[in-house]
């Protein structure tokens, strides 16, 4: 596993990595020597300079001192600049630095940049929209520290010309500099479903309420794209040549042995190259499974081999992903067709380990190529034309890669979900039987592709959460108060009236699962006439009408659906006031537990010596209780004033170790409330376990755990959901003489 640290530097180096910088050339970069930037110019210069940021702004200091040794032949500058309050003077001091011909490469935000107009807040003011507003209201009284200002595309190019630049050309960055994944040149626009490829970034995503990556293709529709994109990497010069690079695609999170750059030049030559020297066997493979698939009679695009890069010719094509799209919204029938056809092509590409035999498995193909899906081919002349084939495993399901190709296709298109769902297709290729089993595969590959759990961490610090999202653009529809009865203050009345949840799916299943004990449901009910009669945690499923014969004053209704709005407009319809929407992914501050001191303790020594933290919680099996158990709850009582125990039930036991406990959920549920270090202990609900249930379920200041977890990166990263909602997580050393597991194998060894 590769340290996350390098993985983010990676995808960093990505901004440049891509440039031809000439042989043996000096480059001067305008930052710290550790900055991953410099790390990757290092080696691609002949000589490198780094110069630490100071005000380039006056002719002193260094500037005064700089002799004719100091002239470059490159000048990278990254943001840096727009913390200077006169960035003209900085961009003329800079040319004079500059050999003839010589290049400056200068990476900035755009203040217009669609990120902003989404919610994420201004980087050096800190508040929303500033940018967009040209900073009226930003830096306007006397005692306003300038703290810097992003600029838009015009901006920049007038104070280029007027520092004395001549050409220049602008690269549109996606999603944003820090994460530079894209990079389109001004005169070139995607060709490509931005909605599948691009992952937004944020300073701040808790302030974001919109799907930013859905939005563009109306903006390259309506010629808006590169005024609108989130940074530009700006070529400049004044007498010297630039780049014939129109398009960067690059694969940077993908670690040594995968990350890739596709590179699309004028000239029509398209070129992979291997970022590290780790991939260039990955370039070669690519090779070879063009030559395999073109031998079972699959179009490719036509590629060799080059050096350190495989070229290909560019394809002035529309790519299968957009065709298959546009289809679907004009001749359905046709695009039922065309999706048949893309699945023929799937079980042609290799010969058959195994028939499908009709027993819902399928086809067994001797080579899977993972990347036959609509969005890696073209269609011309009226045929499917694959390329960027990388990824092939032997022996491989047909039915996991048709799955891959139906998810790809509406991944980001509600509006073609609404046509035709995705699970018509689901049924139409006979994938529902395993459906489950075939999602796992591709989420599966793409985690591990994508080094997900390595950057969980930083994905969840940069990339937006689909419920803060959905919040978000609530606040905007309602005013201040009903928001606050509808989403916010959503348990008010559920303990002093009737409770009856409306939906009985996964919401109300989540529902049931948290806080029925808390909360007790009287009903459920649900507008899906084929749910009557069914059942949920032992409560009948009813019609709505159900609500008409009760008394509105005596009962609260909990909303528990994803699409609420209908079911408001229906409770409205009939007068009823009292009603809330549950959110499954929110975290409700509810009326607080009652807790007393331990037996045994005075309350008056309590106040006296109060303890770091009000209520601790530690999770577990438990199983067969021994002193290591002890340890840890004697540790979380020492720390806190009332400890709460959640156990982890036999059938998620088995579902985390594939072995049930010795001892049953409820004996060790008895055995943990005998301890006189627990205060509360409950058995956790079967399907929500993990750590951010029990925090939405229980509120606690601090999460215990043992030192076994503490370099786990999935617990990391529920420290930081911790922390983002105000809570702690401490670990505490591992009692290493004794466990439940060295227990178990004990006694099976007794036993034998």
């Amino acid at each position: 596993m590769e340290p996350t640290e390098e993985l983010i530097r990676a995808i960093q180096k990505g901004l440049i990595n891509w440039y031809d910088f000439r042989s043996e050339s000096r480059i001067l970069y305008i930052g710290n020597c550790e900055d991953a930037l410099a790390e990757v110019l290092a080696e691609m210069a002949g000589q490198l300079t780094c110069w630490p940021y100071c005000d380039l702004t006056e002719p002193s200091g260094w500037y005064a001192q700089q002799t004719e040794t100091d002239i470059f032949d490159y000048i990278v500058c990254v943001a840096t600049w727009e913390r200077m309050q006169q960035p003209e003077n900085m961009l003329r001091n800079l040319r004079e630095l500059l050999a003839p011909g010589g290049t400056l490469l200068l990476g900035m935000n755009n203040r217009y940049g669609l990120r902003y107009f989404c919610g994420d807040r201004d980087q050096y003011t800190d508040r929303n929209f500033d940018g967009i507003e040209g900073y009226r209201r930003a830096y306007s009284k006397p005692d306003d520290v300038f703290r810097g200002r992003c600029y838009s595309r015009a901006e920049v190019r007038e104070l280029l010309e007027r520092a004395g630049w001549k050409q220049m050309r602008f690269y549109s960055v996606l999603p944003d500099l820090s994460n530079p994944s894209l990079l389109f040149r001004e005169d070139y626009l995607p060709n490509e479903d931005l909605s599948n490829r691009l992952f937004p970034c944020y300073d701040h995503p808790d302030s974001v309420f919109l799907e930013e990556e859905c939005l563009y293709g109306g903006l390259i529709q309506n010629d808006m794209f590169h005024e609108m994109a989130n940074a530009y990497l700006a070529e400049c010069t004044v007498n010297g040549q630039l780049s014939d690079v129109v398009h960067v695609t690059n694969s940077m999170e993908r670690g040594r042995e995968n990350a890739l750059l596709t590179i699309i030049h004028k000239s029509g030559k398209v070129e992979k190259r291997a970022a590290y020297p780790e991939g260039k066997e990955r370039l070669k493979k690519l090779f070879e499974h063009g030559q395999d698939l073109k031998k079972h009679g699959i179009p490719v695009v036509e590629g060799h081999l080059e050096e350190d890069a495989y070229v290909m010719p560019f394809v002035d094509g529309e790519v299968g992903q957009v065709y298959l799209k546009r289809l679907l919204q004009t001749d359905e029938e046709k695009f039922l067709e065309e999706m048949d056809r893309f699945r023929d092509l799937i079980l042609r590409s290799s010969d058959l380990v195994r028939e499908d035999a009709g027993d819902g498995q399928g086809a067994v193909l001797r080579k899977g190529y993972l990347d036959l899906v609509p969005l890696n081919s073209f269609y011309v002349n009226g045929q499917f034309v694959f390329y960027d084939q990388e990824f092939c495993l032997e022996n491989y399901p047909a039915n996991a890669i048709i799955t891959r190709m139906i998810a790809t296709f509406y991944s980001g298109n509600l509006e073609c979900q609404k046509i035709i769902p995705m699970e018509r297709l689901f049924e139409r290729y006979g994938l529902t039987q395993n459906l489950l089993q075939w999602r796992e595969m591709e989420w599966k590959f793409l985690a591990r592709l994508r080094k997900e759990k390595e950057l969980r961490i930083y994905h969840e610090k940069c990339r937006r959460n689909p419920d803060t999202v959905q919040a978000n653009r609530l606040r905007v529809n309602y005013s201040e108060s009903e928001y606050q009865r509808l989403f916010v203050d959503v348990f008010k009345n559920a303990r002093s009236k009737k409770l009856v949840l409306f939906g009985s799916g996964l919401f109300a299943k989540k529902f049931m699962g948290l806080y029925a004990k808390e909360y007790p449901v009287h009903a459920i009910v649900d507008n899906s006439e084929s749910r009557w009669g069914q059942t949920l945690e032992g409560i009948t499923i009813s019609s709505p009408e159900l609500l008409q014969k009760m008394n509105a004053d005596e009962y609260k209704v909990m909303i528990c659906i994803k699409n609420y709005l209908s079911v408001m407009r229906q409770l409205d319809g009939w007068g009823v006031k009292d009603y809330s929407v549950f959110d499954p992914g929110k975290v409700y501050v509810r009326e607080s537990q009652a807790f007393f001191p331990s037996e045994g303790t005075a309350v008056g020594e309590q106040e006296a010596k109060p303890k770091k933290y009000r209520v601790g919680y530690v999770a577990g099996v438990f199983d067969m209780f021994h002193v290591g158990h002890v340890n840890l709850l004697r540790r979380a009582k020492e720390l806190c004033d009332h400890l709460i125990v959640g156990v982890v039930p036999d059938e998620a036991v088995y579902r985390q170790k594939d072995k049930y406990p010795v001892i049953p959920c409820e004996d060790r549920v008895e055995v943990l409330r005998a301890c006189r270090y627990a205060d509360r202990v409950e058995a956790l609900p079967e399907d929500y376990t993990s750590i951010r249930d029990a925090y939405r379920l229980f509120h606690f200041d601090v999460q215990f755990s043992g030192d076994d977890h503490s370099e786990n990166i999935d617990w990391l990263a529920d420290r930081e959901f911790l922390e983002k909602n105000g809570a702690d997580i401490v670990f505490f050393p591992y009692t290493e003489k004794i466990s439940s597991t060295k227990l178990r194998e004990q006694l099976e060894t007794e036993k034998e």
